[in-house]
Formats: C-alpha cells, structure tokens, sequence
C-alpha cells in the first residue's frame, strides 16, 4: 500500500532528550555555571528544556522566526533561574550549536526498524522543520543518512509543519503521492495534523499514549509496532 515513508527526526527517530541533555550538562562544567549561582546541571537542563520547547512551538506556529530561537533561548534561561546573563562571556547558544548535533543517539529500536524498512524496500525521507545545517549534522552523527532519500527542511520548502505546502514539496520531490506514502511524527499538530492536511495516512509516534481529538491512521508507543503496520 505504501511505498515512500517520511518521518520526522527529532524526538521521532533522534533522541532530542538525551542528546540535549548530555551537551547541556557539558555546557554546565565547562562554563562552571555552578560559580553564577546555577545550582546543578539538571535544573540547568530543565529550565532549557521548557523554555526551547516553548520557543519551537511558537515557531511552528509562525509566532517567532528561527534566530529568534536562537538569539533568546540561553538569555531566558537565565532569567528564570535569577542569573544575570551579562556574567557568562561565552555564547552558549553557538557552543551548544557545535556539541549537539554530534551526539548519535537515537531513539529505542529506532534503527532496527530502519534496517527492517530498508530491506522491504520502502523509500525513506526526512521532513523537519529544524535547521538545516544542524540536522545534516545530526544525521551524519548517529550514521542514519544513507537510509534517506531527501531531507525536506523548512528552507528548501519554503514552508514549515503543519503548512500543507511542505508536505506537497515532499512528496513532488520525491516522485509521490498521498495515496502511496505515510508521514510518521510524534507531533501531533506539526506531523499528523498537518500530513492530514493534503490526506496523507499517518503514524502517530505516541509514547506517553497522549489522547487526541481527531485521530491518526495509527498510534504506536514503541517503534516496533511500526513493524506490524509495515
């Protein structure tokens, strides 16, 4: 039934979480925030997490622009926990920039399920609405590029999830249709709503089995269930 299968990459198949957390914690020593007052790089990591993921809704929903993101994310972190940013000479958000991207890890069983859809046959792409240059990085890092047809970025399309638009470049380039192709997310407003826009079928990457209004094709919670559908 299907031939072209588009996924998301971040917090679908690269593990954000884990990734963000282990070059945040380095952030945290080789800046001794601890000397500003931050008391541990846990309560660092999770002010950051908040706040950058508030920031990247508000971008999906075209409420802020990209160096927004980047310009403000650090300087509101350090707000919330009371340190006067003035006092950290380094630009973390650049540093932060360089460590991420060149941590591999990916989700569970996410590159089982890869190799499985790689040896039936099934032509795979990426549509993000992250940084270009970083989710090359990103891709090269955890050694998951070859599996992938094109990369579908925010730039060379010209428009973001949930705009249909992106979703009609993706499947233009890569020679599809709706009728042939499945996009796979965990976001539900970015991945599913808006592949539902031009009647793609999708594949709700669900882990915390979050209840949703208008539902997917599919819902899974681990990554092996996509097997079963495939």
């Amino acid at each position: 039934m299907y031939k072209h299968l588009f996924f998301d990459l971040d917090h679908t198949l690269w593990d954000f979480d884990r990734n963000s957390a282990e070059s945040i914690t380095e952030l945290f020593e080789t800046f001794r925030l601890v000397d500003l007052g931050i008391p541990s790089a846990e309560e660092f990591s999770r002010h950051f997490v908040t706040i950058n993921r508030q920031l990247w809704a508000d971008y999906d929903k075209n409420l802020i622009e990209h160096s927004y993101i980047r310009q403000h994310r650090f300087p509101l972190v350090f707000q919330a926990l009371g340190v006067d940013e003035s006092a950290v000479h380094a630009d973390l958000n650049t540093e932060y920039l360089r460590i991420l991207p060149r941590k591999p890890h990916l989700l569970e069983s996410a590159r089982e399920v890869l190799d499985y859809l790689k040896e039936k046959g099934y032509i795979m792409h990426i549509i993000t609405n992250g940084f270009a240059e970083i989710q090359a990085i990103k891709m090269d890092s955890a050694e998951i590029a070859h599996y992938f047809t094109h990369v579908v970025t925010s730039e060379n399309a010209n428009a973001k999830k949930p705009n249909p638009l992106v979703f009609q470049y993706a499947m233009e380039i890569s020679g599809t249709n709706a009728q042939e192709s499945l996009m796979i997310g965990d976001n539900y407003e970015a991945d599913i709503m808006g592949a539902k826009g031009v009647n793609l079928d999708t594949v709700f990457y669900n882990p915390q089995g979050l209840l949703v209004d208008d539902q997917p094709t599919y819902d899974i919670r681990h990554w092996k269930e996509l097997i079963a559908i495939l």
